[in-house]
């Protein structure tokens, strides 16, 4: 299970202070709600919620008036009201995947000892916005602003499996062109070469490389998806081949995973019970 580090910080703060404990008991009605993912009874939301039915009954009365909560009076079934949803939306509304990646990319190099960078989707194609330099004798020459390319770097790689964009396929295309007419190979092939690797990819859930962007340097690349699964940002670590190892299972990998996993959870994005 991934704990988001920043929410259990806040949870420290604010441990020695003074609450209100009815707020307190009613919120841990609405959080089974929201984690359940559909409506529940009332024996079963008391339950998981901890408490006897007939407490989680009156509490249920207060959050339907404010509008926090819902019943079906037809089954008697508890879920989130419609004051629940303007709430979600208005936190949505102010989440910042630059802002928020800034904490998870400092800790991600200070754990693993490399480079690390996030892009997002520009006018341009895959762009850096922050790098981390790990301060090591080698210097990954990447920097902010920085176009990465599709076919052949881990972050272009990553969002070529998972971004989706008319523009993007506009610009693989082009790519392979390039790379076929150099590689002296026909464009079909190289369109299949590149299938290949994207649905490999998708299968792993990172993308990879190794000296095709720059020499003698690996790279990981993992996707940032927000609340709509859309993929908004990626997570990509660099470093050299001799100290950077790109096995899909290496600790370096499950990092950078982690890392885009987190940053996912803190924009809101709930993985499909089918791929759990």
């Amino acid at each position: 299970m991934v704990i988001d580090s920043h929410i259990y910080m806040d949870k420290e703060k604010t441990k020695g202070r003074q609450g209100i404990q009815s707020i307190e008991v009613g919120g841990k009605l609405l959080q089974v709600l929201a984690a359940n993912g559909r409506s529940m009874m009332l024996r079963d939301l008391a339950k998981s919620a901890g408490m006897p039915a007939a407490k989680a009954h009156r509490y249920l009365v207060s959050l339907i008036r404010m509008g926090l909560v819902e019943q079906d009076h037809a089954t008697g079934r508890y879920d989130l009201g419609s004051f629940s949803l303007e709430l979600g939306l208005a936190a949505m509304g102010r989440l910042d995947p630059i802002r928020l990646a800034t904490p998870i990319l400092e800790d991600l190099c200070e754990r693993i000892g490399e480079t690390v960078a996030l892009a997002v989707w520009g006018n341009h194609g895959a762009t850096v916005v922050r790098l981390l330099e790990a301060g090591g004798p080698i210097t990954v020459a990447l920097r902010a602003g920085t176009v990465l390319p599709l076919a052949s770097s881990a972050t272009g790689r990553a969002f070529a499996a998972f971004f989706r964009s008319p523009y993007l396929r506009q610009l693989l295309e082009q790519e392979l062109k390039g790379a076929a007419e150099a590689q002296s190979i026909s464009l079909g092939i190289a369109r299949r070469e590149m299938d290949s690797l994207l649905s490999e990819i998708r299968s792993q859930g990172i993308a990879r490389a190794s000296g095709s962007f720059s020499p003698g340097i690996n790279g990981f690349s993992a996707p940032v998806f927000n609340q709509a699964g859309t993929m908004v940002a990626a997570i990509t670590s660099l470093g050299p081949i001799g100290n950077f190892a790109n096995d899909w299972e290496s600790n370096i990998a499950e990092e950078i995973k982690r890392a885009a996993q987190n940053l996912s959870q803190r924009l809101g994005y709930s993985k499909p019970v089918q791929e759990q």
